[in-house]
């Protein structure tokens, strides 16, 4: 690689290096304090992590001499093999798509109403919108796994309250990026709806709402995707579905069974991949993956 000659400008930089100094001494003074900070941050991370492996017992040589245990696993699952279940297991894989479906519809459903009153551009009332996010805040704030815990305990086991767990925990996520993608909606057809003697309402309707609609539709296709793998994990807690034949096989060991599932999970999982992407495409053209 051929080296450049330096340029005209730096050539005279360099020939008046002290003068560029005695003229300009705060450029070149060496940011101390600056320095302090960062070093500082480094070392605080450094010793917050170094405090976690301690207190979680962190040990490298546990792991290297838990290695051939989790090789001794790895050929326990070959060949992976339903053992005559396979209609049990693709109508458990079924009841854990129902699941993820129906819980993503619903916590859309109630968000999609709910999301305008913490919009900044559809309320002016800011205590309102300050309630309305809080309250999405401290519902996403609790992790799907706990909202399943808590279902199960009150209407009982099975997909019902897993359907319910992810319904709440997508309603507080999906209720901060409706108001999100609402306030970033573009100003001109509320505008015009506005102008031509149109009401509140009808800006929203006919303003707002098919102004952020793909936006949205985008975001729910995302979380179904996703929610198709928490279905599964609340599954292993009770919440019905294949996570529940999961959790069972990997009690007894029968190792065979738990690799047949989980390569049904990995290729329904990239089946929907595929069909959400060309789907979000499709809605909002080529920004989405």
């Amino acid at each position: 690689m051929r080296n450049r000659p330096p340029s005209a400008l730096r050539q005279a930089a360099l020939a008046d290096l002290d003068g560029l100094r005695a003229r300009h001494p705060a450029v070149f003074r060496a940011a101390w304090s600056r320095r302090a900070v960062v070093i500082g941050s480094l070392a605080l991370v450094v010793g917050l992590a170094v405090f976690a492996m301690m207190r979680l017992d962190f040990s490298l040589l546990r792991i290297l001499h838990g290695l051939h245990r989790l090789s001794e696993f790895a050929g326990m699952m070959l060949p992976p093999s339903a053992e005559g279940r396979f209609g049990l297991f693709l109508t458990a894989l079924g009841e854990t798509l129902a699941i993820a479906f129906l819980g993503t519809l619903t916590a859309a459903c109630l968000a999609f109403p709910v999301a305008f009153l913490a919009a900044r551009n559809v309320v002016p009332n800011p205590f309102l919108r300050f309630g309305v996010r809080r309250g999405f805040d401290v519902i996403r704030s609790v992790d799907v796994l706990i909202w399943a815990l808590i279902w199960i305990n009150v209407v009982g086991l099975g997909p019902f309250a897993g359907a319910l767990a992810i319904a709440c925990s997508d309603f507080g996520a999906f209720g901060k990026l409706f108001s999100e993608a609402i306030e970033t909606a573009d100003r001109k057809a509320p505008e015009g709806v506005t102008a031509s003697g149109g009401s509140r309402l009808h800006r929203v309707r006919f303003g707002l709402v098919p102004a952020v609609l793909p936006v949205l539709a985008s975001q729910v296709l995302y979380f179904f995707e996703s929610n198709t793998r928490s279905a599964t994990i609340i599954g292993i807690v009770g919440a019905g579905g294949i996570g529940q034949y999961l959790t069972e096989l990997i009690r007894v060991l029968e190792m065979q069974q738990v690799a047949f599932l989980v390569l049904m999970i990995l290729v329904t999982v990239a089946l929907i991949d595929l069909v959400s992407a060309r789907l979000r495409r499709a809605i909002i053209g080529g920004a989405a993956h």
